[in-house]
């Protein structure tokens, strides 16, 4: 399920990189002046609704690609599972080669 959401995720940016391109600039910069996305116009716009709703489109896959992958990759440390146990060798006592 995560494959495919993941290729709708890059349909869906693809796409909305595609819509912000071809959409007509209205002059000022970065949407000063001249009315733009609040307008009467500028929000009936096709190219704008159709942004916007890609838009709100990419930001739901990406919250639900994130929670599906923080599910899927529990970090889980050694001291968290008492079952594993480490062998401990005794310090008291050296070990000495044979034949000494």
């Amino acid at each position: 399920m995560q494959e495919i959401l993941l290729i709708i995720h890059l349909i869906v940016a693809v796409v909305l990189v595609g819509l912000i391109l071809i959409q007509k600039s209205e002059g000022g910069a970065l949407g000063i002046g001249g009315g733009g996305f609040m307008s009467a116009r500028g929000s009936a716009n096709l190219l704008t609704r159709a942004t916007a709703i890609f838009a709100v489109a990419f930001v739901g896959l990406s919250l639900t690609l994130s929670i599906i992958a923080s599910q899927a990759s529990r970090n889980t440390s050694v001291f968290d599972d008492p079952a594993v146990a480490v062998q401990e060798e005794s310090l008291d006592e050296p070990v000495l080669p044979e034949g000494n």
